[in-house]
């Protein structure tokens, strides 16, 4: 039986904005081991379930789609936003 997390999608560090913060990701767990390829050295692994992503609008609609197919998940709640309000004038100080 497949395993799952669903968690939503955290801000990207190198930009300001919050776009497609707002959505919801299940993704499958690894149910075998990493392996480096001789040749290239890059990890790899039979799991073909290790690449698929799969979206959705609401954590409730990732959850009813895991509970239709028979797959066990786990949410990982979305970290609480931080804000750093300061003034401008904080700068010269």
């Amino acid at each position: 039986m497949p395993s799952a997390r669903i968690y939503q999608r955290p801000k990207n560090s190198t930009q300001s904005g919050r776009a497609r913060t707002n959505i919801w990701v299940l993704e499958f767990e690894s149910t075998e081991p990493k392996f480096a390829d001789p040749l290239t050295g890059w990890a790899g692994s039979v799991d073909t379930r290790d690449q698929v992503r799969l979206t959705f609008p609401t954590a409730e609609a990732a959850q009813a789609y895991a509970d239709k197919h028979g797959i066990t998940y786990h949410v990982i709640p979305a970290p609480e936003r931080k804000l750093k309000l300061q003034a401008y004038a904080d700068n010269f100080r």
